[in-house]
């Protein structure tokens, strides 16, 4: 007893010099907590409450002690909880803290996890706080046996009863049609499901076309007054409308009467078209090739690569010269006409030959493009002169025909 006495005088001795020097039972050191050592890092968590967690508290991951609770302290209207943890423990720096407890009657601890709502992010280290949005806690075995006090003392459990029996009397014999409204619940509640996204963008719909009604309020309000007075016009044209709308079902019986007669005729216009679409597509690119050469006639698109030059000139000569064109003719040299010989010391007589027509050759007709021509000097013909020969009857006659040449000078062009 002596012994137990001097013992109990010790720790009331000590505990009034730690009151007495300002000193709490937290500063004092207390057993249990991991050690973790010099190689670790310290986090803080505010918790809205932290119930009895003491300092030396475990720190938990995954159900695994890691680490302790260093301190507890108030900032503000929270309990701001220090945390000391080994670097081998990698946790995301968006980690949730939680206060939970070993048993119904067992000590706190603070469980660490990786976010379960959202993607872990980073690394938690040294100095990271965790803020209010991401911890919580268990509820208390004192708060349950409260709510339960509650229920039963100022509760309806007096009522359980009288509902179970209620209820009883409702449901008796008609089991089968109480399952059948089950079935049928279950399959509205299923086709509900499945069209969850349609009935989203139907309330969304709803919603735009809400806003639009409210922007539009005072125009939809102007149109809704001046409502009745566009009901009393249609009113008072309902005989004109009526009519309309007859003359309207007679023009139709007429345009299908004359669709209906004149089907076969178009079914053989359009068999009609057949063969001539059938060439058209046969002809393929050959056609607008003949337009090219019908604009640039009679030169074709290729002349402006062979010939180099601002213009293109075109000579023509016309020989009229009766040999060449008896020549020209198949006829061959034209029959001399015999004559007497001449007397000496007399005049020879000049006997007059057969008078030939000249045939009428046509020149063709060659409709040039319009194209502005330079002013150009003709040049002049040189003049030969025609060697005196011995005449016969047939040479007086040529000679008396005189050679024409023509010549064409620039008469048109292509750039």
């Amino acid at each position: 007893m002596r012994k137990v006495r001097v013992a109990a005088a010790a720790v009331v001795a000590v505990i009034t010099l730690g009151t007495v020097s300002g000193c709490s039972a937290y500063d004092l050191p207390l057993p249990g907590g991991a050690g973790v050592g010099s190689d670790s890092y310290t986090v803080t968590a505010d918790f809205a409450d932290v119930l009895d967690l003491v300092p030396k508290s475990s720190v938990k991951v995954n159900e695994v002690t890691v680490g302790s609770v260093e301190e507890v302290r108030v900032s503000g209207w929270t309990a701001r909880v220090r945390l000391r943890l080994p670097n081998k423990v990698v946790l995301p720096d968006n980690a949730v803290a939680e206060l939970k407890q070993t048993s119904l009657l067992g000590e706190k601890y603070v469980a660490l996890a990786p976010p379960t709502d959202e993607a872990p992010e980073g690394r938690l280290g040294n100095g990271d706080r965790i803020p209010l949005s991401r911890t919580s806690r268990n509820p208390e075995v004192e708060e349950v046996l409260g709510a339960l006090s509650l229920l039963l003392n100022g509760g309806g459990v007096a009522q359980l009863k009288t509902i179970e029996t209620e209820l009883n009397n409702a449901m008796r014999g008609r089991t089968g049609d109480i399952k059948d409204v089950i079935g049928q619940l279950n399959t509205f509640i299923g086709g509900l499901d499945d069209r969850k996204a349609d009935i989203l963008r139907a309330i969304d719909s709803i919603d735009r076309l809400s806003a639009t009604l409210a922007k539009n309020q005072d125009r939809i309000g102007k149109a809704l007054d001046e409502l009745p007075a566009g009901l009393k016009v249609l009113a008072d044209q309902r005989e004109k409308l009526t009519a309309m709308l007859t003359s309207l079902q007679d023009l139709g019986a007429v345009g299908t009467r004359v669709i209906r007669g004149a089907r076969a005729d178009l079914e053989a216009n359009l068999k009609a078209l057949g063969p001539i679409l059938t060439q058209l597509n046969a002809a393929g690119d050959d056609l607008p090739k003949s337009y090219e050469l019908l604009l640039t006639y009679p030169f074709p698109a290729s002349a402006q690569s062979a010939i180099h030059g601002d213009f293109t000139n075109l000579w023509a000569t016309l020989d009229t010269d009766p040999k060449t064109i008896a020549g020209n003719l198949g006829v061959g040299r034209l029959p001399a006409v015999p004559t007497a010989p001449p007397t000496s010391g007399q005049p020879r007589p000049t006997v007059p030959g057969p008078s030939l027509p000249l045939p009428t050759v046509p020149l063709p007709t060659v409709t040039l493009p319009t194209v502005p021509l330079p002013t150009l000097t003709s040049p002049t013909l040189p003049t030969v002169p025609l060697p005196t020969l011995p005449l016969s009857q047939t040479d007086a006659q040529s000679q008396s025909e005189p050679s024409a040449w023509l010549a064409l000078f620039p008469t048109g062009g292509s750039r």
